[in-house]
């Protein structure tokens, strides 16, 4: 019986490629830069989604600035120091998910045009500070959702771009779990 084995490969006892087969394989399509012959995941997918989740960071990044700057009442100032932090991660999301996509040979799509169409997230402006707070609960709600379910989908297929879904989805559970402790106790 014929071994099915590439001649050049030893197959070590760690199950791990052979230093020389690493060497060779690292040669080819260099143009491609981090994407190598191991990149599980469908490229052009994980593109999309991550070009999805970047809208869906600048419509929340946009929405906390506007209510950092509406907030107004009794309550405001404190409430609008957090909607300017979270505005700010929210955009320093938007730059790992971008350094991402390029790092994978795409494009980040930052035009405003169909901006809310590929957002997750609604941009909805609220017309008190309550329903302010409401409003970004509910977006972070839905990137919550939508992050584990892009993790889910890049299962050991990349694990850097899960990786860093997993970084950002801890700081928007972190976000839901603060707007909705400023919800506790403010009148209707």
């Amino acid at each position: 019986m014929e071994s099915t084995k590439p001649k050049d490969v030893t197959v070590p006892t760690t199950g791990l490629s052979d230093i020389k087969l690493l060497r060779k394989r690292a040669r080819q399509n260099i143009e491609e830069g981090a994407v190598t012959s191991g990149y599980a995941a469908e490229r052009e997918s994980v593109i999309k989604l991550l070009n999805e989740a970047l809208a869906t960071e600048i419509v929340c990044m946009l929405r906390y600035k506007r209510h950092y700057f509406m907030a107004s009442g009794i309550h405001a100032a404190p409430v609008a120091a957090e909607f300017l932090e979270h505005a700010n991660q929210e955009m320093q999301h938007a730059d790992s998910l971008a350094k991402r996509i390029v790092e994978l040979r795409g494009e980040p799509n930052f035009s405003p045009e169909g901006l809310s169409e590929r957002s997750h997230a609604e941009y909805i402006e609220g017309s008190s500070l309550k329903d302010m707070i409401k409003e970004n609960l509910i977006a972070e709600r839905i990137a919550v959702e939508s992050y584990r379910e892009m993790i889910g989908y890049l299962m050991h297929k990349d694990p850097t771009t899960q990786r860093l879904l997993e970084e950002i989805l801890a700081v928007e559970e972190e976000h839901a779990d603060d707007l909705s402790s400023l919800l506790v106790g403010m009148a209707d």
